[in-house]
């Protein structure tokens, strides 16, 4: 009936917090599926299908002859993917568990928590799926040379974070306002069919059009993507610094919008959610 909780030093409460992350994971990972594998091979196939709607696409519009010059596959992946793999992070986080959630009962568990494990589980279902995309392509159609790795993935990884900072906002927003911020995330998303100029690159927009998107940071980002994966594109009109930054700012406000919703939240929210 009585007893006393044991103090836990640094390393011990960071481990803990370590632990309950990964597990957490793992659960949003599989829960399309009771079997693991099954509900990753879902996630995987709904991007192998969506590269291939864009592939054919592109194929039929003949818009094959206005990309860089290099592997098609590459062109297509390095736009399309990296959107997909930041809608996805969005969408997963503004629908992940908030402070009214039935999950926050079970202390230690808290939203931060829930953030962590929503977006790493997100980003490990991403980097499986271009794994096995490009393996897949490497083996069967044509051997595929990328001129800087490490570049690439850095915008990968740029991408999929201004998703997390992007899906923390609408997440703390949620409570307030569920309604309104569903439909906020599905503009977001439609918007960014367009605007995230994953079907054509930066280069080739007139000064008046480019105005149009320069504003959004996944635009710098895919356009810098594509100037790492191929040696004969070099992006004058974008910037991953510029990427970097805005992502940074929107997750301080998505941090400070998540605590004060936080404080404030009342379990009777729920039955909104």
């Amino acid at each position: 009936m009585f007893g006393s909780k044991a103090k836990k030093n640094g390393f011990e409460a960071a481990f803990g917090t370590l632990a309950l992350i990964y597990h957490s994971a793992v659960r949003k990972v599989r829960d399309k599926h009771r079997n693991a594998f099954v509900s990753i091979g879902v996630t995987i196939l709904q991007a192998f299908i969506m590269l291939a709607v864009f592939m054919v696409m592109f194929l039929v519009l003949g818009l094959r002859g206005t990309t860089i010059r290099g592997d098609f596959f590459l062109y297509i992946l390095s736009g399309v993917f990296l959107y997909l793999t930041h809608i996805r992070v969005v969408n997963t986080i503004a629908n992940s568990e908030g402070p009214t959630s039935p999950m926050m009962k079970h202390a230690p568990m808290n939203t931060g928590i829930s953030v962590a494990s929503t977006a790493l589980s997100s980003l490990y279902v991403s980097v499986l799926a271009v794994i096995l995309m490009l393996y897949f392509y490497n083996v069967l159609f044509a051997r595929i040379y990328i001129y800087d790795p490490v570049g690439v993935f850095g915008m990968f990884l740029l991408a999929w974070f201004f998703g997390v900072a992007v899906g923390l906002i609408f997440l703390a927003m949620k409570p307030w306002a569920p309604t309104l911020t569903q439909t906020l995330v599905r503009i977001y998303t439609r918007a960014n069919m367009i605007t995230s100029g994953k079907m054509f690159v930066a280069n080739s927009l007139p000064a008046w059009m480019l105005a149009i998107f320069d504003w959004n940071p996944l635009f710098h980002t895919i356009d810098q993507a594509r100037g790492y994966m191929f040696i004969n594109y070099f992006p004058h009109n974008s910037s991953w610094k510029y990427a970097l930054i805005v992502s940074i700012v929107l997750l301080g406000i998505g941090m400070l919008l998540e605590f004060y919703t936080r404080k404030k939240a009342s379990l009777s929210w729920s039955a909104t959610q």
